[in-house]
């Protein structure tokens, strides 16, 4: 039996992406043109995803969310109950997970299926007592570890009302919040590749 215990999660054909402009790293331009190629139901399907972990000719979609509140960032250590094991004890800056049939219930497709995942990986992962606002403000790709070259990210900054933030999951541990400048500096090494991304990034742009 696979450790996915046969999950299935959404995929793009790597050849899509380069269709639209591979890219390392963070991309914004264009985002919206792309999430249309990669929400339309003729340029996506679902793969078992133990196939997919050693399938580099294809992408698995996550969403990948930021919460920030004014210029602090949540972040969390992933525990071992985890799914990926290559991520254990690194420190996150992202929540989310892969999109798997059960989004597609009440004949959604396409956009609908996504945006069902992000609000179940949400209310699986995270406790928010206060209001927020959300909006995707980038693409993410790293092709340079193993995880990263079967995955693709969907950057969402979530902008919270307050820091009342709790963990719902083992897999999300010591749940905190830090600034910018301590999460571009002391704890940087720290973090798991895309989280590094997304902190240059969320650097560079004013709160």
């Amino acid at each position: 039996m696979s450790k996915y215990a046969g999950e299935e999660v959404l995929v793009v054909p790597r050849a899509l992406m380069e269709e639209t402009g591979m890219f390392h790293g963070i991309r914004t331009e264009g985002v919206e043109a792309v999430m249309e190629r990669l929400l339309d139901p003729a340029n996506h399907f679902f793969m078992d995803r133990a196939a997919a972990e050693e399938d580099p000719s294809h992408k698995q979609l996550i969403p990948y969310c930021v919460f920030r509140h004014g210029d602090r960032i949540l972040h969390y250590t992933r525990g071992k109950s985890g799914g990926e094991a290559r991520l254990h004890a690194k420190i996150s800056v992202g929540v989310g997970g892969h999109i798997n049939p059960v989004d597609t219930g009440e004949g959604r497709t396409g956009p609908a299926a996504y945006h069902a995942a992000v609000a179940r990986e949400l209310a699986e992962e995270l406790h928010l007592t206060g209001g927020y606002r959300e909006s995707i403000i980038a693409l993410l790709n790293d092709d340079t570890n193993p995880v990263g070259q079967v995955h693709l990210g969907v950057v969402h900054l979530i902008e919270l009302d307050d820091e009342e933030v709790a963990s719902r999951e083992d897999a999300l541990c010591e749940l905190g919040f830090s600034s910018l400048e301590d999460l571009r500096g002391p704890l940087f090494e720290r973090l798991e590749t895309w989280s590094q991304h997304c902190i240059e990034h969320l650097a560079g742009q004013p709160v």
